[in-house]
């Protein structure tokens, strides 16, 4: 394969231009154009752009990436075995341990360096936690506590919640799984409470953190409330933490820097940690945070295991949970699980070995926010299973009130048939003046979108929202800043503690004559302001991409789906969007591009669930 065959992948938009100069600087290491590692150095840059932690050689050998025309060649990997061999002689591809550019495993997994690090380093982290059996707890007040607790409302019925806190006391690593309202936050707070009042009177430190600065300040607020509810002693209400940060901000961001403060060499004092939204964090950030903790520290991840993976490298946490396969608890797991909360739990068949990460992680069952007359939770769980026909058939029927489909409006008529949801959705906030009110109005109701570009997209759907509102006097978006601008933050600056997913709005401030400044709600209560042209990279958010609405929850929801297939479109992406909403959901789509979205999953490439999956408990 010459050079070339590279600018031609370029050219179709197979490869980007990063990945040609990545694949350049492999080439310049190793004092030449070698075929095989040229092709391999580019794809493995291209993957992990995607969202991979790796390439599978495997998954690609063969294949025809670009076929040939007018003379010219098609584009074909190589053989699987000849492949390996090749890019093993080349001195920039090493084994496991070794510190070379690229590394390649045993299942013919290409790997950048630092993201076969990230991965190492965080599985390895997991497995000795596993393995600690130094984790004690007072049987009897435990068994106590947790029926008090988490009563059963029948006998015969599991009460996951109460299963999910035995774990999270006597692991030192535990996830509780969950999708919205099924009370993951109720758990860790009555957790915190109880290892509060069993570790005086030691103080345990405690750290409460999420992703974005959104899902922190949600965090927040639910553990403020739920505490408050608590059947505990005023001192151990009180010494549960009610501040949560970014994982950023915890682990002490470094400005201009990938590195942070508190790292494998400067560990953070703490005793506790609790990661929401766990299904946001990529591969490097949560390696960071682990390596990160002192060994001795529980973790307690709390997320939904079937939402999106994380906008970067990585499905951490589907991979931790071994997302679509089933596993059983062990024998010894179940028998203690029995004596102290009272449940049998599947166990084991014919004595069979799994790894010990399966005890570790529990998922949550009933939904206290969707129950049986709930539309959204019936179409959620046909869309988890895969059954599109019938989640279509819900939306249709007259059954539920909660959720509603409609046909995708041609482009052309759009602007009239959004109107009216435009106007009951964002109508009210612009009418408001109190900045609280403005807020709390405005995070009431979103449009969702699958793609940015496109007709159906981010970008033609903010505008659109903008006419209408222009239209019926309420804006002035003639003017790029005007009062009632919504933006969406997307770039990280760590100097102005803007990150990522926070959400601002365009209002005038009395305490600089009614100037103009974007509004920022804090986790502290109060607001953040900035003069417009402080802010780093943004954009509008009347409409937002499903994957953006990570994290959030909203009264209602209208999530657009795009008029035709795209590879982003996923059963995963629909049941993020459609379980934003609180309330109530519309979907716009054709039943056609619906069934394909709802027949694919997500498929990120990595080591990880081997790396945590296959390791045998004796």
């Amino acid at each position: 394969m010459k050079q070339e065959a590279l600018y031609r992948l370029y050219e179709n938009g197979i490869l980007s231009a990063l990945d040609i100069h990545f694949s350049s600087f492999i080439s310049r290491l190793v004092g030449g154009h070698v075929p095989e590692l040229s092709l391999a150095a580019a794809l493995v840059s291209s993957y992990t752009r995607q969202g991979h932690v790796c390439l599978d050689l495997s998954s690609v050998e063969g294949k025809e990436l670009l076929k040939g025309e007018n003379g010219i060649d098609p584009v074909v990997c190589p053989e699987l075995n000849t492949w390996c061999k090749q890019l093993r002689k080349t001195g920039v591809v090493g084994n496991p341990g070794e510190y070379k550019p690229l590394i390649l495993d045993d299942r013919s997994r290409l790997y950048l360096f630092r993201y076969w690090d990230y991965q190492e380093r965080l599985a390895d982290l997991i497995t000795r936690r596993l393995s600690d059996t130094t984790v004690k707890s007072d049987i009897g007040i435990l068994k106590e506590e947790l029926t008090r607790l988490f009563p059963s409302e029948q006998v015969k019925d599991i009460n996951w919640q109460r299963v999910a806190a035995f774990t999270a006391l006597i692991k030192r690593f535990c996830v509780i799984s969950g999708g919205p309202g099924t009370g993951k936050t109720s758990i860790v707070t009555a957790i915190l409470g109880l290892l509060l009042k069993q570790a005086k009177p030691e103080r345990l430190r405690i750290a409460l953190i999420a992703p974005t600065g959104k899902a922190a300040a949600k965090l927040q607020k639910a553990i403020r409330s739920m505490k408050i509810k608590l059947s505990c002693p005023d001192s151990i209400k009180e010494a549960i933490p009610e501040e949560a940060s970014t994982i950023h901000r915890l682990l002490g961001y470094i400005p201009n820097s990938p590195y942070f403060h508190y790292n494998a060499k400067n560990t953070l004092p703490v005793d506790v940690v609790v990661v929401d939204e766990a299904s946001m964090v990529d591969l490097a950030l949560m390696s960071k945070l682990i390596q990160a903790l002192p060994l001795q520290a529980r973790i307690i991840l709390l997320g939904d295991k079937d939402q999106l993976a994380s906008v970067e490298a990585g499905a951490v946490l589907g991979d931790i949970c071994d997302t679509g396969a089933e596993h059983s608890f062990s024998q010894e797991f179940s028998k203690d699980c029995k004596e102290i909360t009272g449940y049998t739990i599947h166990t084991q068949k014919n004595g069979a070995s799994e790894s010990e990460i399966r005890d570790c992680i529990i998922q949550l069952e009933k939904n206290y926010r969707f129950g049986s007359d709930s539309g959204i939770g019936a179409v959620s769980c046909a869309v988890n299973t895969g059954d599109s026909v019938h989640a279509i058939k819900l939306m249709k029927g007259q059954k539920y009130g909660d959720i509603s489909w409609k046909n995708l409006p041609q482009p052309k008529d759009l602007t009239q048939v959004i109107k009216a949801a435009v106007m009951q959705g964002y109508g009210d906030y612009l009418r408001a003046s109190d900045p609280f009110e403005v807020f709390q109005v405005f995070e009431r109701f979103r449009i969702l979108c699958a793609l940015r570009e496109g007709p159906y997209g981010v970008i033609a759907i903010n505008y659109l929202v903008e006419q209408i509102l222009k239209g019926e006097g309420l804006i002035n978006p003639d003017r790029r800043w005007y009062p009632g601008r919504p933006v969406l933050i997307t770039r990280n600056d760590y100097n102005l503690q803007l990150f990522n997913g926070d959400m601002g709005i365009v209002l005038s401030d009395p305490s600089v004559n009614n100037e103009l400044r974007v509004f920022f709600y804090s986790t502290d209560g109060a607001f953040k302001k900035f003069h417009p042209l402080q802010l780093p990279e943004h954009e509008t958010v009347y409409a937002m991409t499903v994957h953006k609405s990570q994290g959030s929850e909203f009264d209602k929801a209208l999530l657009v789906l795009p008029d035709r297939e795209s590879p982003v479109l996923t059963r995963e992406l629909i049941y993020t969007g459609i379980t934003r909403a609180k309330k109530s959901v519309e979907i716009w789509a054709n039943e056609r591009v619906f069934r394909f979205a709802v027949s694919r999953h997500i498929e990120r490439t990595s080591g990880l669930r081997d790396a945590l999956w296959s390791k045998k408990m004796g």
